[in-house]
């Protein structure tokens, strides 16, 4: 019997309809073999990183885990940890987490979001700009690649990059942005080729799902209510979504109700999750 897997890659600020006009092979692989559907961020949730992710990685919505901004001071997370650290902590899973927005990963600002995974690398940006970003990000990816890429144990991974994200804020969404996403992609690649090449990948079934948390006005910036801000996206494959005609409608929170589905957990009714898994009619 194969053992159920599950990696999800966080790319921040990636908008949808901008998708379509540019190369992203590895995102287009992920598409061809499950899906790829549009996610409305709903009207109680502020189109910023700290509430978006932590819907995505809670599988419940602000009112309940409490996180209103990108500051989570006063957040209940106690009472709605992250997928990572349910796993380990509760079910004896082993998870892994990377990435470099520290109130993602750091006790710092009223965070983290992740709380306990089995295992953690943060890497810091040298700066808030998108040079650093990038660097930043290759530096995540490599190192996620290379645990990912072992004969360590895994149950459950997140990996967040974030140089999308800032180069919108710097630059709007045009060229230099449209860049940023096509190296996203290839980082997508390098993450997925580690998967391939896992001594154990023939033992194994992967899930992977790749989300992105909200989008940008086209100067750069969210925070708003307009269609390019609150319209995100996820893209799935693995068992029981391949080749499948996604769900009606997708929400973030139904992401980590998906990992816990997918690494052979049936969701405890006590979790009070607001999401289900992303299974196909």
């Amino acid at each position: 019997m194969h053992r159920p897997c599950v990696m999800v890659v966080g790319i921040d600020g990636v908008r949808l309809d901008l998708l379509p006009q540019l190369d992203t092979p590895h995102l287009d692989a992920v598409t061809r073999a499950g899906f790829l559907a549009p996610v409305e961020i709903d009207q109680a949730t502020p189109t910023m990183s700290g509430p978006c992710w932590a819907t995505v990685l809670t599988g419940v919505g602000v009112t309940k885990h409490g996180v209103w901004s990108n500051s989570p001071r006063g957040h209940r997370l106690d009472a709605f940890p992250d997928f990572t650290t349910r796993l380990a902590a509760d079910h004896g899973r082993r998870t892994f987490a990377a990435g470099g927005w520290a109130p993602m990963f750091l006790a710092q600002q009223g965070g983290p979001l992740i709380t306990a995974p089995s295992r953690l690398s943060y890497i810091a940006p040298t700066a808030d700009t998108p040079a650093g970003w990038d660097a930043c990000d290759q530096a995540v990816t490599a190192e996620a690649a290379r645990i990912i890429g072992s004969d360590e144990d895994l149950d459950a991974c997140f990996v967040y990059l974030g140089a999308v994200d800032e180069t919108a804020h710097f630059h709007g969404c045009g060229p230099t942005y449209r860049q940023a996403v096509e190296t996203a992609d290839r980082r997508l690649g390098q993450l997925t080729a580690a998967l391939r090449s896992r001594p154990g990948r023939d033992r194994e079934d992967w899930t992977v799902i790749v989300v992105t948390d909200h989008g940008h006005r086209d100067e750069g910036g969210h925070g708003g209510h307009s269609p390019e801000e609150r319209t995100a996206w996820v893209a799935a494959c693995g068992p029981g979504l391949s080749a499948a005609t996604p769900p009606a409608t997708i929400r973030h929170a139904d992401v980590a109700a998906h990992v816990y589905t997918a690494v052979g957990l049936a969701p405890d009714p006590h979790w009070s999750l607001d999401g289900t898994p992303l299974t196909t009619p």
